[in-house]
């Protein structure tokens, strides 16, 4: 019989004590725990069964890139998130995974990414010439805005009814909220059935579906030719000639809905607040897109050439990354480091510790951009993750990164911005979600 080894035991009933709050944010508890027990812990669950929780790097590194092909995403994912958005990129695994990477994989290279830069540009000015400057206001909301309608540009390039769009953003913000509560929460699964909320929610999905499938007929009947991602994906082959069904695009564009725009919201929004608290570090950036803008540069080459705020954006990754936790399970027996582990253990990466444990970092809490220039770069890159590492990491990494970086230049060629320097309330759903953040925008007098 095989002798499992787990790593240094948390008491179910503690966690139980304290489930309640850990429901609403788990991040406290998890950091409390890692300082208390260690880097790597584990739970024995009813609903789940042996679960670890690590914030070591190596752990990580085993899970998602040396061990891959033993670890496959949860359940958590593959069957319960699916349920909500498709059965596509994030949420599938094994072979039926690795032929949708290969197929959809060239759509987001570089050189791809790169022909998408004129849209991308165009809708964050046009989104950023609507912000009004009256006041502290709350900056989420339009960093949200922005990022939704740059997703759907990029997708869709064309003019795709607003009021449809509207409609798909708030399908997809609720459902993203629902899929939180049933997953943190398994024991009340009968209630919400009862209560009529998956129902309600299943309602939900098969309206986005219909929209998204609208969309993809009306692309399909046109003769013209769009520089779209759309168009990629419509036009991307298997290795024998054929191409994806609607069903299966929309579970693509679904997820890129989904794991696209909320994330770089948060992103965009951790990052303007964190230059609005440091005024060395604002400055910085200010001086680089005065030299920058003093060149005739195509948007592609002025991302090249925006340096500084491209470590602003990896250091605001590297204390609040959206994808905050990732988990996976084992399909068979496995050893890593000193432990023996069952198959069908699950294994939760928080990548928020990570990047905030003293062991990789110095400072780790503080907002130090300077991590990330080019000298000092090769110190640091194995312990962030922001985009998951391995196979399986973010397919959108290039995208977002541009994205991030031209909305960033555009916000501070246009505004002085400044906050009232309180703490950074944050509220991990499926993404890291900031809390309450409020900046204040004056137009700058040319």
């Amino acid at each position: 019989m095989t002798k499992y080894k787990y790593p240094n035991k948390l008491p179910f009933y503690k966690f139980l004590k304290k489930s309640t709050a850990i429901a609403k944010n788990p991040i406290p508890f998890h950091n409390k725990w890692f300082n208390e027990i260690g880097d790597t812990f584990a739970i024995k669950s009813p609903f789940y069964g042996h679960i670890i929780l690590t914030r070591d790097a190596k752990i990580t590194k085993h899970i998602l890139q040396k061990k891959h092909k033993s670890y496959y995403k949860s359940k958590i994912q593959t069957t319960y998130l699916s349920k909500y958005v498709g059965y596509g990129l994030l949420t599938s695994s094994g072979d039926y995974w690795l032929k949708q990477r290969r197929l959809i994989q060239p759509a987001f290279h570089k050189e791809k990414i790169q022909n998408l830069v004129e849209i991308i540009d165009n809708t964050i000015k046009n989104q950023v010439n609507e912000i009004k400057d009256n006041g502290l206001i709350d900056l989420y909301p339009i960093m949200n805005e922005l990022a939704f309608e740059v997703v759907a540009k990029s997708l869709f390039n064309f003019s795709t009814n607003t009021d449809t769009l509207k409609r798909l953003q708030f399908i997809i913000e609720k459902l993203q909220l629902f899929i939180v509560k049933e997953l943190r929460m398994p024991y009340k699964k009968l209630w919400y059935i009862l209560k009529g909320d998956i129902r309600y929610h299943m309602k939900l999905v098969k309206e986005s579906r219909i929209i998204i499938n609208t969309i993809i007929n009306q692309r399909r009947d046109s003769k013209g030719t769009h520089d779209d991602l759309l168009d990629m994906l419509l036009h991307a082959q298997y290795e024998d000639g054929t191409t994806m069904t609607n069903e299966q695009l929309i579970d693509e564009i679904l997820i890129l809905f989904v794991a696209g725009h909320e994330t770089t919201a948060n992103a965009l929004t951790f990052t303007l607040k964190l230059l609005a608290q440091n005024k060395a570090a604002l400055s910085k950036v200010e001086e680089e897109i005065s030299v920058v803008s003093t060149k005739k540069v195509t948007p592609l080459e002025e991302v090249s050439q925006l340096n500084y705020i491209k470590c602003c954006v990896e250091e605001s990754l590297r204390l609040y990354p959206p994808a905050w936790i990732t988990d996976r399970v084992n399909i068979e027996d496995d050893v890593m480091e000193e432990y023996s582990l069952k198959k069908g253990t699950i294994i939760g990466a928080s990548i928020y510790e990570l990047h905030r444990n003293k062991k990789y970092w110095e400072s780790p809490d503080e907002f130090i951009p300077e991590r990330f220039l080019e000298e000092n770069r090769k110190q640091i890159m194995s312990y962030y993750m922001p985009f998951g590492a391995g196979p399986r990491m973010c397919i959108g990494n290039n995208f977002a990164i541009y994205e991030m970086i031209l909305t960033v230049a555009s916000i501070i060629k246009k505004f002085n911005i400044s906050t009232t320097n309180e703490v950074i309330k944050v509220n991990p759903l499926i993404t890291l979600k900031p809390v309450d953040v409020k900046l204040k925008f004056v137009e700058k007098v040319s």
